[in-house]
């Protein structure tokens, strides 16, 4: 889909608004992951596994999988605008209702009903990005809304573990649907009109599939993303089972893998601009790096944080790297629909797939799947590097 809109006549109106989107980006991924660090006292007080609470993982990255698509089609001629806060206030609800949950699937539905507002936002908000500023700040506009994510790492996730250790994980859950509520407010006020001007159309989304760069980016994020979120979601099971942490010292950790990040964010979106599939490999093979080393460190704390930095820095980039890429095979609007949808289905499937090794086998052994994840990935990539700079 093609959408065109006029930005707003103010340089400062302009970048409050991609400001305002930033932390729109910054809410729902906090949303997604906010149960990676609360799986410990959820399983516990809802009486399921951890495998099981994993699920709260899954369920909101299958949906966002297919809404990203599916609202892209049915948004049609909708304004932007209205659909951004809307899925806004959506996610305040669904956060509102995973506090209040009574039980496991009452968690579950909230948790489903998150993964609509996480799948709609990221194919709206990264394709709409440049419309809110002049054609030469598009790229910088991009950016600033993709870091979000990375900072979410820095301040969501941990922020909701140190939360859940004082206050519990309801309240971690009610503070989301706080934040979620002000952000709707805030880009109703300061979002121009972004009107679409044509309907999506279903052959716009098969086109992406078609054989060609845009595909190899996609099986790429597929790989990493699965790796990644396999190990990662089943972060803190780890540190506190086989490394011995406290709440508050997997709150800390945490924190600095998500410092590390921002870091690794900003980092790799400058060198990926010209050759994103080599900075790509480069990620994935430090991501296997960390994630082998981790359950060799075992109850080392000081090598295990080590290693969450090297892990944060890698994973930091991996967002910004496969939106310059996506960017870069031309794939538009309908190639940021399916990245969201692939990247939030291996958000789903990493966690199912750490979820019954946890349970099956062992909270270590999740760390050998995404690192083998992460060295296929960065296989394909490489593949794909090497037959771009040769011109075939």
């Amino acid at each position: 889909m093609t959408t065109t809109t006029t930005p707003p006549r103010d340089t400062g109106a302009a970048w409050l608004a991609v400001t305002t989107v930033a932390v729109g980006t910054f809410t729902v991924v906090t949303g997604e992951m906010l149960p990676v660090g609360l799986l410990t006292p959820i399983a516990a007080e809802l009486e399921v596994s951890e495998g099981t609470a994993g699920l709260t993982m899954t369920a909101p990255g299958l949906v966002a999988a297919a809404s990203a698509p599916l609202l892209t089609l049915g948004a049609r001629r909708l304004d932007r605008r209205t659909v951004l806060y809307g899925l806004m206030a959506l996610l305040a609800a669904a956060n509102l209702l995973a506090a209040l949950a009574p039980a496991y699937p009452v968690l579950l539905a909230a948790r489903v009903l998150t993964g609509v507002s996480i799948g709609g936002f990221w194919a709206f908000a990264f394709a709409m990005a440049g419309r809110l500023v002049p054609e030469p700040q598009a790229g910088r506009a991009a950016s600033v809304v993709a870091s979000g994510i990375a900072v979410a790492s820095v301040l969501g996730v941990p922020a909701g573990t140190l939360v859940s250790s004082f206050a519990g994980w309801r309240v971690a859950f009610a503070a989301v649907a706080l934040l979620a509520a002000g952000v709707s407010v805030a880009l109703a006020r300061v979002l121009p009109p972004l009107p679409a001007e044509r309907a999506a159309r279903a052959a716009d989304l098969r086109r992406v599939w078609r054989p060609g760069p845009l595909r190899v980016v996609l099986i790429v994020t597929a790989l990493v993303v699965t790796g990644h979120f396999a190990a990662y979601t089943y972060v803190r099971p780890f540190l506190e089972q086989v490394g011995g942490a406290g709440a508050a010292g997997v709150g800390a950790m945490l924190l600095g893998y998500g410092l590390a990040g921002v870091l690794g964010n900003f980092a790799a979106g400058a060198r990926a601009a010209r050759r994103p599939a080599r900075v790509l490999v480069t990620l994935a093979a430090l991501i296997a790096v960390a994630t082998i080393a981790l359950p060799v460190a075992g109850a080392a704390t000081g090598p295990a944080a080590a290693l969450l930095l090297l892990w944060g820095v890698a994973y930091g980039g991996v967002s910004v790297t496969l939106q310059i890429w996506v960017a870069g095979t031309g794939g538009g609007e309908a190639g940021t629909a399916m990245l969201t949808a692939v990247f939030n289905a291996a958000i789903a499937l990493g966690a199912l797939a750490g979820g019954r090794v946890v349970d099956g086998v062992s909270v270590s052994a999740v760390m050998w799947l995404g690192a083998g994840l992460a060295l296929v990935s960065a296989a394909v990539a490489g593949i794909a590097g090497r037959r771009t700079t040769s011109g075939s």
